[in-house]
Formats: C-alpha cells, sequence, structure tokens
C-alpha cells in the first residue's frame, strides 16, 4: 500500500530540488526523505530524479507524476493545517479568503492588532466559494454569490469600474469626446493608449468594454504585470491608462498621483459581499473583520 508520507516528500524534493531542502522544509531527517523517495520509486517501478552532485533533477515521469499528485497534497496539507490540535486552545484561528488587492488595502495594516490568528488566502471565487462551504474557509470577501444553501451574504460596499490615468497621460481631446458622447470617438482615442494590465483578472476590463461599447476589449496591452497594485504604482506620476476598481487606488488619487479619466459613458459597479456559514463558531471574530472593511471602504 502507498504511504502519503512519500507523495509529500516526493511533491518536497521536486519544488525544492534536494533532498536536504526537502528535509529542511518537511523538518524530518534527510536519510528519511530518501526512503521515502526509493519506496515510491519502487512502488511505480521507474525513476522519478536523475541523482547529480548539486541538485535531483526530475525525470519526464517524475514530471508527470508531480502534475497529478501536487494539488491533492496541497489541499491535504492544507487540511492538516486546518484541523490540526492545537495547544493554543484559547486562540482561534480564522480562514478568509479574498483578493490580494483586497486584502493590501484594508485588512494588512490591522493584523498585528488582531486577538485571533488569520489565515488569508487568495484565488478565484468559485473556489473560494466551495472552500466556504466545505469548512475550509470561515469567510470571504467576494464579489459573486453561489448556490450553496449554508452560505449567507451580507453586501456592503459597491466598487466602481473605471479607466485610470498617470498624471503624465496626455488627454487631450478626450473630454469634448465624452461630452458629445461619441462613443466611436472615445474608442478611437482609448485604444491608442499605453494600456497596463494583469494576466490574472481581466474580468473588470471586459465588463467595461462591454458596458460601453458593447464588445470584447479590441487591443492588446502594452504591459502585463503581476496584480493592480502593480498597475497604479506604475501608473503613478507616469503616462498609460488601465481599468480598474476605483477604491483600489484612493491613497494615489488623493496624492493626485493618478487621476480617474472616465467612469463610462453606462457605469459598471461591483457589489461586495461578506460570505460566511450561517451557523459560524467564530462569529465574533468575524464581526470584528467586516468593522474593519466597514471602516476602511464604505467611507471611501
Amino acid at each position: 500500500m502507498v504511504n502519503l508520507e512519500w507523495f509529500r516528500s516526493f511533491k518536497a524534493i521536486y519544488e525544492t530540488g534536494s533532498l536536504t531542502g526537502a528535509a529542511e522544509a518537511l523538518f524530518i531527517s534527510q536519510p528519511g526523505v530518501s526512503l521515502h523517495l526509493n519506496s515510491l520509486e519502487a512502488y511505480v517501478g521507474y525513476k522519478l530524479f536523475d541523482r547529480t552532485s548539486r541538485k535531483m533533477v526530475s525525470t519526464e515521469r517524475g514530471k508527470i507524476l508531480y502534475n497529478y499528485v501536487q494539488e491533492a497534497v496541497s489541499r491535504l496539507e492544507d487540511a492538516e493545517r486546518h484541523f490540526h490540535k492545537s495547544n493554543e486552545k484559547d486562540i482561534p484561528t480564522i480562514n478568509i479568503g479574498m483578493c490580494f488587492e483586497t486584502f493590501q488595502f484594508t485588512l494588512e495594516s490591522y493584523l498585528p492588532t488582531l486577538p485571533f490568528n488569520v489565515f488569508i488566502k487568495f484565488g478565484e471565487y468559485p473556489e473560494m466559494l466551495a472552500d466556504l462551504d466545505s469548512g475550509v474557509l470561515d469567510m470571504i470577501i467576494t464579489p459573486q454569490k453561489g448556490d450553496y444553501k449554508g452560505l449567507e451574504y451580507k453586501p456592503f460596499f459597491k466598487e466602481k469600474i473605471v479607466v485610470i490615468a498617470g498624471t503624465q497621460t496626455n488627454t487631450a481631446g478626450l473630454d469634448q469626446l465624452v461630452s458629445e458622447n461619441d462613443v466611436q470617438g472615445v474608442h478611437n482615442w482609448l485604444i491608442t493608449q499605453k494600456w497596463y494590465g494583469t494576466a490574472s483578472d481581466m474580468e473588470h476590463l471586459r465588463r467595461f468594454w462591454h458596458a460601453n461599447f458593447g464588445k470584447r476589449p479590441d487591443f492588446k496591452h502594452n504591459y502585463i504585470v503581476p496584480n493592480m497594485s502593480s498597475i497604479i504604482r506604475c501608473l503613478s506620476n507616469g503616462n498609460g491608462v488601465a481599468v480598474i476598481p476605483d477604491f483600489l487606488s484612493k491613497k494615489e488619487l488623493d496624492a493626485g498621483h493618478v487621476h480617474i479619466l472616465w467612469d463610462g459613458f453606462n457605469r459598471v459597479e461591483n457589489t461586495l459581499y461578506f460570505g460566511a456559514r450561517k451557523k459560524s463558531i467564530y462569529a465574533e471574530q468575524i464581526k470584528m473583520i467586516e468593522e474593519i472593511f466597514v471602516k476602511e471602504m464604505v467611507g471611501i
């Protein structure tokens, strides 16, 4: 029978590139890691790594096996951390899902002040909803509501999707096109600009473009950066445009580093919800998190 620790050790070797690195990551001895790998290779009947003096190099079969087991082992490790009995019985731990930028804007600076442990998970909203329903997460901040009967949603904020621009962006002519309600003219002006975007979240742009021009975005970005916070930093006191939720750039807007270029002929908004299970043992902690979000966002 396969020992699940064999897969854990295999995954750690693959990700660290060495037996020593895997042992350090798993807090076990190097001979223990080596034994797990040898046992797994004997079980599957082929080599998973080529041993060199400096690094463990995955074979093609090793790569295939990693792609099969990586997600399952990671989820088991998440379950282990979530359900592990803690000696800190008086300190609850709450698991929260949200997007990276929302965390940075609202909750990040408050973490050291909270009287309980917090684990933050970033991911796609459908996955967060499923994790909330299954108990992996205790609370989520989401613009989407699922069909799970055991979950409840509390609206608390509307984010407006807008085009922002750096202060060095030449906007000559755009105001007149907007005042004349020249849809095609505004479209043609926008697609000639230097555009910033992200690889992971283009939903805002697609919705904004379809609401105002009746089609999908028909231009290529000039710059793709890791996240929307990166976009704002790149635009600050610079040249370029991007479509993002207005609240994410509040500090830069107040400082005059960027400005709202256009909010569209047709306004695009998202309602943000607090999502939680209807019966949660962390109601007190969830309420504290909700109060932080209301303080930071509702007054914008």
